[in-house]
């Protein structure tokens, strides 16, 4: 017999999880389907969460796990290969499990394809870093070097001078003719000294980044990297769907409104499923969000049904 859920949520991160709670506080059955591939978990710390600063990702995790667990929240350890719907949404899961839901929340994140220069994969989230926000703190006024993927690097590289006055702006795939001349001023402005030529590798010592090199020869000592991943959203779900989507800088997201509802009735999204720039605590807000209007929504439905008999 399929089982039946008022909700389930897709995807088991902060967004997911913060849906689940507020939902099992709301006394509805709630199944929360988790992949185990948090887009933070590179990361030894998260920073910049009122409250729970310095954390690991990991652990913050656990607590979310442990709390809806208190509320009869089911969290299950599987991917979702198939959605369909119907008058409810029928949820296929990799490992064999099929169930019924009368809404759904989307928390399936993006993943971040990071610029193929050896030794970035590898020491991303230690001293190749993303985000100044989350990290900065930890690595301030140490030298620091901007990898540029695209002419859109050059905010990065001036953002993360707030952080350090010593900040070297790798060109790497990009020219030099392709920055405009306000780009160059700015630059100039912060302090950052622009250096063309393509980087061939980062140079580690003691299991730690030391410098990087470029593909002439010549290296650059450094022990932070920033560089700009490309964003790849977790849509496929959505779409298949009939959900609408948007384009952005940062690629295709699904059209919300300011609860997370999506172009599918009785669908909703949180977290980096909405956005590039949701950021732990974005993604726990967007998660109440989307969980408080599933809660109205289910009662409202019902009551109308109730006044139809």
């Amino acid at each position: 017999m399929t089982e039946k859920y008022a909700v389930v949520v897709i995807g088991g991160g902060t967004a997911g999880l913060s849906a689940g709670l507020v939902l099992g506080r709301a006394r509805h059955r709630t199944l929360v389907i988790d992949a185990g591939e948090p887009r933070n978990a590179p990361a030894a710390h998260m920073q910049g969460y009122l409250s729970r600063d310095g954390m690991p990702p990991a652990e913050f995790l656990a607590v979310g796990r442990e709390e809806i667990a208190r509320y009869g929240v089911e969290l299950v350890r599987d991917w979702v290969v198939e959605v369909t719907r119907d008058e409810d949404f029928t949820v296929v899961l990799a490992g064999g499990r099929t169930v019924r839901a009368r809404r759904l929340v989307v928390a399936t994140g993006l993943k971040d394809e990071l610029p193929a220069v050896p030794g970035v994969a590898e020491r991303f989230g230690r001293d190749v870093l993303h985000c100044p926000f989350c990290h900065g703190w930890e690595v301030r006024d140490q030298p620091f070097g901007v990898l540029a993927t695209s002419p859109a690097s050059v905010h990065q590289a001036l953002i993360v001078s707030q952080w350090s006055k010593d900040v070297r702006f790798f060109l790497h795939t990009v020219a030099e003719e392709e920055l405009s001349d306000q780009d160059l001023r700015r630059l100039a402005a912060a302090g950052v000294d622009v250096v063309p030529g393509e980087a061939a590798e980062l140079v580690i010592e003691d299991d730690r980044l030391t410098g990087i090199r470029l593909t002439d020869g010549t290296a650059h000592s450094r022990s932070v990297l920033f560089v700009a991943p490309r964003p790849v959203p977790q849509t496929g779900l959505l779409e298949r769907l009939g959900a609408e989507l948007h384009e952005t800088p940062f690629g295709a997201y699904p059209v919300v409104d300011a609860t997370g509802l999506t172009t599918v009735p009785g669908v909703w999204a949180a977290g980096n499923a909405i956005g590039f720039a949701e950021q732990v605590v974005h993604a726990a807000s967007g998660g109440y969000r989307a969980a408080s209007a599933i809660v109205g929504d289910l009662l409202m439905t019902d009551l109308d049904a109730a006044v139809q008999v």
